[in-house]
């Protein structure tokens, strides 16, 4: 159950990574005589996981309030190969990507019982639970902010969006964030 989890979460994040419209989804399996393959073929199959990715996209669409193409980054196709799909994004730091991708997680209640409790961590770009959950305690400080670093972060990334979204250096937030080690 764990590893469909994992499926079900990679195809969030596949979809937050892609910010996609009116979208061709292509699913292949390249591991078919491997035990995951074949259980992808048997519990999920391609009908099922087209359906699942467009599913993600609408509530990614939502939760970043991409509410209309212009929002939303131009993808005309999108493709879902049974794989490792970390490291899709390299600007940003990978711990970001990790936790926008479990942020998602968080929203959607996809929490699994081993994350860590907000104010966790030893740094704000660690990655996976304790990005996610200080995304989470930034999104509280402005409604939102999650989705607007979304879309700035769609060319590129600066540290400095912070401080244009929230009006304090990432690192001041880290400092502030309740329970963090800096504190």
């Amino acid at each position: 159950m764990a590893n469909l989890s994992f499926f079900l979460s990679s195809l969030l994040v596949l979809a937050a990574l892609h910010g996609t419209h009116a979208v061709d989804y292509i699913v292949m399996n390249r591991a078919e005589t491997t035990t995951g393959g074949a259980r992808f073929n048997n519990e999920l199959g391609v009908d099922y996981t087209k359906e699942t990715m467009a599913s993600a996209t609408n509530f990614i669409w939502n939760l970043f309030q991409q509410s209309n193409e212009a929002d939303r980054k131009s993808v005309q196709s999108v493709s879902l190969f049974v794989d490792d799909m970390d490291g899709i994004i390299e600007s940003p730091p990978g711990g970001l990507i990790e936790g926008v991708a479990d942020f998602v997680r968080l929203k959607a209640d996809y929490v699994p019982s081993g994350w860590v409790q907000p104010g966790g961590g030893n740094r704000w770009d660690e990655g996976y639970s304790v990005t996610a959950r200080f995304l989470d305690y930034c999104n509280g400080l402005k409604d939102g902010f999650v989705a607007e670093l979304n879309k700035k972060m769609r060319d590129g990334y600066i540290d400095n969006y912070f401080v244009e979204l929230l009006g304090k250096t990432v690192d001041q937030l880290w400092t502030d964030y309740p329970g963090s080690e800096s504190q």
